[in-house]
């Protein structure tokens, strides 16, 4: 993992630990998948150097998943079984319902210094907010204000960023506005897909909040206030944003490959039937062809080349030869994924086939 160094002030690590702080702090922490177990189980096995007890996790509820439906536990609350953590599972923090009332009050006798949240999934007003002593802190995977919302990794390699990373942000009422603390980023490279990006990202988190944790009070007086007007909000990811639209330039379509990977994951029709599109080469300018768009122009053993439409500031240009599209992973209906090169000795896709953009 490449890491840049920021060049704001929030970077900046004291040289000391704050000589005021000298009882253990007690942390909550918040989370529900993977991304947050990973912050969890770091902070877990340096409470001690951190001088912190974890004394309690919070987590989404148990829910059914799988073909069985089975009831399934979070990664957090894996992690927290694992450590003899109290674990607590609320469906709601609203004061307006009897649950959400016993949840706030099941809070309080924790007597928690500071709430840790990661990915929780669960909305925190301003009552639960201000609970522990010294707030909430967020572990956001967007180096902010640039990506707000539930999809920043997802939304960063879909626009194209170079760079993404992880800001600490003290949770206020609005949806990640509140003050940065710290923060940290990392290059995005050519073959990050969401998957790849989102393990960064995790390990980069979990590193971030213990700094932050081992100096808290340096760092919530230095908090540096977002500027809204350099935000953008990284909407829920839908279904339906799989479904590759071949008039789009290959660049564009290589972002969604690997912005949706692995979910909901890039997808296409050839002969009304649904072909998922798993990962190919990085855009290849020099690579153009007349062809009309989501034509098979080749069928090779290191890729599949799909003609794609035009970059954006060739569109007004009709003599200007379309972009082209390099796959070198996919999975046919009902089939276990295929390489370029296990396609290329088939007969399941050949040369001048047409790959659609639905059903019909």
């Amino acid at each position: 993992m490449t890491i840049i160094a920021s060049s704001s002030d929030l970077s900046t690590a004291p040289t000391t630990q704050n000589p005021q702080v000298t009882s253990r702090l007690r942390v909550v922490f918040a989370g529900t998948p993977e991304f947050a177990a990973t912050s969890l189980e770091a902070l877990v096995s340096q409470q001690e150097a951190l001088n912190i007890d974890i004394v309690a996790v919070y987590t989404q509820p148990d829910r059914k998943a799988g073909r069985g439906q089975k009831l399934s536990t979070s990664a957090v609350k894996q992690v927290a079984l694992a450590h003899d953590i109290p674990v607590e599972q609320p469906d709601t923090f609203k004061k307006s319902v009897t649950e959400g009332i016993a949840a706030r009050q099941t809070l309080r006798t924790y007597q928690s210094d500071v709430m840790v949240v990661a990915a929780y999934g669960l909305i925190l007003p301003i009552g639960v907010l201000t609970t522990p002593t010294y707030g909430c802190l967020n572990i956001h995977a967007s180096l902010l204000p640039r990506w707000r919302g539930a999809a920043p990794i997802h939304r960063a390699l879909l626009a194209g960023d170079a760079q993404t990373g992880i800001t600490i942000m003290q949770m206020d009422k609005g949806l990640d506005t509140g003050d940065m603390l710290y923060n940290v980023s990392c290059a995005i490279e050519s073959n990050d897909s969401a998957a790849s990006l989102h393990d960064k990202l995790a390990e980069l988190g979990a590193t971030a909040i213990s700094t932050v944790l081992q100096d808290l009070n340096y760092y919530q007086t230095r908090a540096i206030v977002q500027d809204d007007n350099e935000a953008n909000y990284a909407e829920k990811l839908i279904k339906t944003e799989g479904a590759i639209d071949w008039s789009q330039s290959a660049t564009v379509i290589e972002r969604q490959i690997r912005g949706l990977t692995p979910w909901p994951g890039a997808y296409t029709f050839l002969e009304g039937q649904r072909v998922k599109i798993l990962a190919s080469l990085p855009v290849n300018t020099t690579q153009q062809t007349t062809k009309p768009a989501g034509t098979v122009i080749s069928v090779g053993r290191k890729a599949i080349l799909v003609a794609c439409g035009k970059d954006k500031q060739q569109v007004d240009n009709i003599n200007q030869p379309a972009s082209t599209l390099a796959i070198t992973k996919l999975q046919f209906a009902g089939s276990k994924p295929v390489t370029a090169e296990q396609i290329c000795h088939g007969n399941q896709l050949n040369d001048n086939d047409q790959f659609t953009n639905n059903s019909n």
